[in-house]
């Protein structure tokens, strides 16, 4: 495939990946409205991918009993737990702005955590105050559809990704790998919570609508599980990751927009000033330039990056995740 070519490839597979990670932000806001519990949807979101990566399991088990606790704890962090918080945040407030203040946020949360380890440029801490600016505006100008509570929430599902986002910088399992532990990590706990009691299951009494379970293993299980991690890695291949990343802010304009008609919401001005300070923020924070890190051996990556490599396996990413 010549140049051009490659270049038309990469921005398909970058809308396609915008449209998944959206898809994401709207189906698990709608789980409330369908026969799923919170925790079914979490089941069919991390086994669907585990079923069909089945035989890269051996292969993973191998790689992480060469991997560092520590790591590996970061890393299951941006399983489970961060999709409970995420789903949590999506009943309590809206999709436009479960889809913004997550993946906003963590470049910022990332920076807080790395203070000291990397040196921040005078537009990245610019571009990360546009960030703060859309989360106040979201808190402050959006009324009860998406209260305290639920902001709350979303912010510390973005401080979760964020500690799972140090983990793929410090981890040395390849991506699959990593997908697989994650979801094989998370597939575990979710049976656990719905097997002992401590969470209800529809799926596991066999009350769930078909076409409910049907539509999560599209979105989730193999859209957000599988298709947008291949979508985006070709995106970056193809564009770069600063034009993947950049493109990649798109997405919580496109849920916002998207959930108008599909969930019946609207975008008012709080949600409106939100969408606009934070998605600047995103943007102007990747293309900042990169400083020189003052302990190299730390990361890999740089924060300039971080969205990137956030919204390579989505939450939701995240993830994306």
């Amino acid at each position: 495939m010549d140049e051009s070519g490659r270049r038309r490839s990469g921005y398909v597979a970058l809308a396609a990946t915008v449209l998944l990670w959206a898809s994401f932000a709207l189906s698990s806001r709608a789980i409330g409205g369908s026969s799923l519990t919170e925790q079914d949807a979490a089941l069919v979101r991390f086994a669907v991918p585990l079923l069909v990566l089945a035989p890269l399991l051996p292969r993973t088990v191998r790689a992480l009993a060469r991997e560092r606790c520590a790591t590996v704890a970061l890393l299951l962090a941006g399983g489970l737990p961060h999709y409970l918080l995420f789903a949590l945040g999506a009943q309590l407030t809206s999709a436009g702005l479960t889809g913004l203040l997550v993946p906003g946020t963590v470049p910022l949360f990332v920076t807080l955590l790395l203070l000291g380890q990397r040196r921040v440029s005078p537009r990245a801490w610019a571009s990360l105050g546009a960030i703060v600016a859309g989360v106040v505006a979201s808190a402050t100008m959006i009324g009860d559809g998406a209260g305290p509570s639920g902001i709350t929430v979303l912010l510390v599902a973005g401080a979760v990704w964020a500690v799972y986002t140090l983990g793929l910088q410090r981890t040395s399992l390849r991506p699959l790998e990593i997908v697989v532990a994650v979801c094989a990590g998370s597939t575990l706990a979710a049976l656990a919570l719905v097997g002992s009691g401590l969470a209800p299951s529809h799926l596991l009494a066999g009350s769930v609508r078909p076409t409910d379970l049907l539509s999560f293993v599209v979105l989730q299980g193999i859209g957000t599980g599988l298709l947008s991690t291949l979508c985006y890695t070709h995106a970056v291949r193809a564009l770069g990751g600063g034009v993947a990343a950049v493109g990649g802010a798109l997405s919580p304009v496109v849920t916002a927009v998207a959930a108008v008609p599909l969930l019946g919401e609207a975008i008012g001005t709080g949600l409106a000033v939100a969408l606009v300070l934070v998605v600047a923020g995103v943007i102007g924070f990747n293309a900042a330039p990169r400083p020189a890190p003052v302990r190299p051996a730390v990361l890999r990556e740089q924060p300039a990056d971080l969205l990137g490599v956030v919204q390579l396996r989505p939450v939701a990413a995240a993830v994306d995740a």
